[in-house]
């Protein structure tokens, strides 16, 4: 039997994503202990305590050349609350990712929706593969919001009514829509974090362009300031080497 629903809340709407570095063990030192133990063995153990700033040419190297495998001995775990359609996305990144997701079948869902802000551009203009966004006007912005948020509204009045009625969580979340807000921890290694980086940002330095939806891109430009601060030499042959992950 299906526990009562709680007093019902009032919808809420927001155009922002949310990203918190919950826990992590990443540094540059990682990369250089890891790469030098095929020259040095259980001395390279040594670059622990060592200063990375004195070998940031071997990290560029190993990035220019994509030797990939040393930048994945680190790892950063993200608590993230964005809306469902950014974590469809997200979720195909699956090599060197670890999720868990809030659910829909354990916990009543709250009723938080994604509604764009002002300055998201709305209107796509030429054909797939080569499409460009643009600035809406003001009544495209006005009837986006409108529409969305009547449709939340139903969506959440219907979705209430189920669980009032003592349907299962597990269906009556089916008539939700994927602007919903969800959570979710997601755990990766900078080697991951620099392959989602360069698919899902757009970047003046990116030498493969890469059109990624915004909301996701939100997120990835928030993963990519508390990395920069966590590996800084990494972050900078990232950078140089054309945000191409090794």
């Amino acid at each position: 039997m299906t526990e009562s629903p709680t007093e019902t809340a009032k919808p809420t709407f927001r155009g922002d994503v949310t990203v918190e570095l919950v826990k992590h063990s990443a540094s540059d030192s990682d990369v250089l202990w890891a790469a030098r133990v095929s020259t040095a063995g259980e001395q390279s153990l040594e670059e622990i305590t060592k200063d990375p700033e004195r070998s940031k040419g071997l990290i560029n190297y190993l990035m220019r050349d994509r030797h990939g495998s040393p930048f994945e001995h680190n790892s950063m775990t993200f608590f993230i609350s964005a809306p469902i359609f950014v974590f469809r996305e997200f979720m195909r990144h699956r090599v060197g990712w670890s999720y868990n997701e809030e659910s829909g079948r354990y916990r009543e869902l709250q009723p938080v929706f994604y509604v764009p802000d002002a300055d998201r551009k709305l209107v796509q203009e030429g054909r797939p593969g080569k499409y460009v966004f643009v600035e809406g006007t003001q009544e495209q912005h006005d009837v986006t919001s409108r529409a969305m948020e009547s449709a939340y509204r139903d969506a959440y009045e219907a979705y209430q009514e189920m669980l009032a009625a003592g349907v299962a969580r597990e269906v009556a979340r089916s008539v939700l829509p994927v602007g919903l807000f969800s959570s979710m921890y997601a755990t990766c290694n900078a080697r991951s974090l620099m392959h989602f980086l360069g698919l899902r940002t757009q970047h003046e330095l990116a030498t493969v362009p890469s059109f990624p939806q915004r909301e996701i891109e939100m997120v990835g430009e928030k993963m990519e300031a508390e990395w920069a601060e966590l590996m800084p030499l990494t972050y900078a042959a990232f950078n140089k080497n054309g945000r191409v992950a090794p």
